[in-house]
């Protein structure tokens, strides 16, 4: 057995003036140290066996402000309730709301509560409130007062029917439930023992310090000292140091290895117009994808200004309604303006494509990518969210063809995401032709959509002035970190989960 050190003595022996068991915070108390010190002795002292830890789950209950004032006032209906008998038994709401001092929020509330209760009769036509009988205390009343002014009660103190209760005044935000560890520490017999030896150890010994001060040596005290002998063996508790998110990580990562390939970065705004989220990329303006199902429309302004692409404009509106000089036969509509500029959160990463496509800046032959957060109103499960990054991608060059595509996304799928094997599927975008859909397999995950890609067609280049082939790529990055880091709910990319994102290292 290790030699013990002055923290493991006196909680040991305040282990043994405690009758041999006690809570962490019973020791802090009566050794007077923090509870890292205290429990780093127990540790110790548990390694040496000469105690037990034995670790208790508890719920503790705390009222909220709001709880605060119930429990002082009373709940909004018992006020609303005490006010209609006061009143004779029955009263209009507003009348009895003013009579109980509960504004409107309140009173709205007050009066679901009395109905759920069935505390009483609402005539919604008159809006009359008559109380049935005088409500005898509810148990959501009773907890109010058990907790009121107190900190240390837990649910296992309550009855059932009480617990219940607490569950309807957490909805209600009226208290708080904190889920916490409790530990008692027990002496064993080889404890007890020690506890006693270790005691006339301490009365008898030097007091034990841990620095030699200035002070000590000039006053001679320096004799009447031990130095505290340390165990760089002993077990302490973790530090965190603080570090990048791990899926920030990736995305700095992906970034980083497609401007070592010699791609350019295209950044946007989250607010698009209509013109290059759908129009300059060959989208009608009555495709199901623009409907306020699909996509967010932006409420003020509804409008953008899009005359600075006037020339682009009346080419993208020919191609629309008619193929324009592209040999197509156009979509045969007629292309409005006003619709063109309307405002929206971007769909996808393309818009910021059509963008670059357009721009003066644009370099052929070349290569751009873009990260980009992408929002559509999706039924959030574990595959999909209404708010998600998307990695878009296009290689502009006179000798591009299919074959390039599909070895640029089979280079990424297994580089980035780690897929062991890869598969493509014919699929239809607007905007492209051919068109291909990219899935990816990887062992424990199964087979995962990432998303599409293909080749711009001539009614997506050519009204941009662009004459050279555009293969293009826009894919579910959230989807290949999941791939990558063995997550099967993409929820758990943006988890609050401490324990997850301290242990989470990208393989």
């Amino acid at each position: 057995m290790a030699e013990l050190r002055e923290n493991e003595i006196r909680v040991l022996t305040a282990l043994d003036k405690l009758d041999g068991q006690a809570s962490v915070e019973q020791l802090m108390l009566e050794v007077e140290l923090p509870d890292a010190a205290v429990m780093r002795a127990a540790l110790i002292l548990k390694e040496n066996g000469l105690v037990k830890i034995h670790a208790k789950p508890e719920t503790k209950l705390k009222l909220t402000p709001e709880g605060e004032i119930h429990a002082q006032n009373g709940l909004p209906e018992r006020r609303l309730i005490n006010a209609v008998i006061a009143l004779g038994g029955k009263a209009a709401l507003k009348e009895a709301a003013k009579e109980a001092e509960l504004n409107e929020q309140f009173a709205q509330i007050a009066l679901g509560w009395t109905q759920r209760k069935k505390w009483a009769t609402f005539d919604s036509k008159a809006a009359i409130l008559q109380v049935l009988s005088t409500p005898k205390e509810g148990n959501d009343e009773k907890v109010l007062q058990i907790l009121y002014g107190k900190d240390n009660i837990t649910l296992d103190k309550l009855n059932p029917e009480l617990q219940a209760a607490v569950e309807m005044l957490k909805k209600r935000k009226a208290l708080l439930a904190e889920e916490k560890t409790s530990r008692i520490l027990e002496l064993t017999d080889a404890g007890r023992q020690t506890a006693v030896k270790s005691s006339l150890t301490v009365m008898m010994g030097k007091k034990e310090i841990t620095q030699l001060t200035p002070a000590l040596i000039i006053s001679g005290n320096w004799r009447n000292v031990t130095l505290q002998k340390y165990n760089i063996a002993a077990p302490v508790a973790n530090i965190w140091p603080g570090k990048k998110h791990p899926y920030l990580s990736f995305l700095d990562e992906v970034r980083a290895k497609l401007v070592a390939l010699g791609f350019k970065e295209m950044t946007g705004n989250s607010v698009e117009t209509a013109f290059f989220n759908f129009d300059a990329l060959y989208t009608p303006q009555d495709h199901p994808a623009r409907e306020p199902d699909s996509i967010y429309l932006v409420k003020y302004p509804e409008y953008g200004n899009i005359t600075a692409y006037e020339k682009a404009l009346e080419k993208i509106k020919a191609t629309h309604e008619n193929g324009g000089d592209t040999g197509s036969t156009g979509w045969g509509y007629k292309y409005s303006i006003q619709e063109a500029s309307r405002l929206i959160l971007r769909g996808h990463g393309t818009c910021l494509s059509a963008r670059t496509l357009l721009s003066k800046e644009l370099q052929i032959p070349g290569k751009y990518f873009s990260i980009a957060r992408v929002y559509r109103p999706e039924v959030v499960d574990k595959t999909h969210l209404s708010e998600f990054n998307q990695v878009e991608g296009i290689v502009v060059d006179e000798n591009l063809n299919l074959r390039d595509l599909l070895g640029v996304l089979s280079k990424f799928a297994q580089e980035v995401a780690g897929a062991d094997k890869i598969r493509f599927k014919p699929d239809y975008f607007p905007f492209t032709e051919p068109s291909v859909e990219l899935s990816a397999y990887k062992k424990g995950l199964g087979w995962v959509e990432f998303g599409g890609s293909g080749i711009f067609r001539p009614e997506v280049t050519d009204p941009l002035g662009i004459k050279a082939p555009v293969i293009a790529w826009g894919l579910g990055i959230d989807r290949l970190f999941m791939m990558r880091a063995k997550i099967d709910d993409i929820r758990c990319i943006f988890s609050q989960n401490l324990d997850w994102l301290r242990k989470k290292e990208l393989v």
